[in-house]
């Protein structure tokens, strides 16, 4: 996998973009950015103080704006779980690298996430996790360069299958 390029990683929460970012970025000599981190910096406030103020669109127009203000290379760039609805933000992903889709099961999302009333998901009142994940899946395909299926391995393992996937 060339050095210059980014991975770029997308799934729902509690998919481990995050987790297996850090890992990724060690194991391949990458720097790493949490696109959830930009905006909380960018925004001033938490994902769910964003969420809990203005709703989930808030929230996914701070994550396009955060996902369209990177300009790296050579990174891991863990994305939050509603970047894939922005086309623009997306497609400037993509641009710079190779998109790679945590695919994880809904009782495996459900066992990590827990409560996740306080972790600044963007869906809509009513919207159940099981919802969300069929909503979204068709999402995360449509962009994925390859998909990893993230359910039960190890940190490590998830990350031999990316970079498998990425070489091959």
């Amino acid at each position: 996998m060339p050095e210059k390029i980014n991975v770029v990683l997308i799934g729902m929460p509690g998919s481990g973009k995050s987790t297996v970012g850090v890992v990724l970025a060690k194991r391949t000599r990458r720097g790493f950015v949490d696109a959830d981190l930009v905006i909380q910096q960018a925004e001033g406030r938490t994902l769910q103080e964003i969420v809990d103020a203005e709703g989930a669109h808030a929230l996914r127009a701070a994550e396009e704006r955060a996902v369209l203000s990177l300009a790296v290379r050579g990174h891991v760039i863990a994305t939050g779980g509603s970047a894939v609805y922005s086309r623009e933000g997306m497609e400037h992903l993509a641009a710079s690298g190779r998109i790679v889709y945590l695919a994880v099961d809904l009782p495996t999302l459900q066992q990590r996430l827990g409560d996740y009333s306080q972790r600044g998901v963007a869906m809509r009142a009513g919207q159940s996790l099981a919802d969300l994940l069929a909503e979204r899946d068709p999402l995360y395909r449509r962009w994925a360069d390859a998909t990893v299926d993230a359910t039960g391995p190890t940190t490590e393992a998830v990350c031999e299958r990316i970079e498998a996937a990425l070489d091959g």
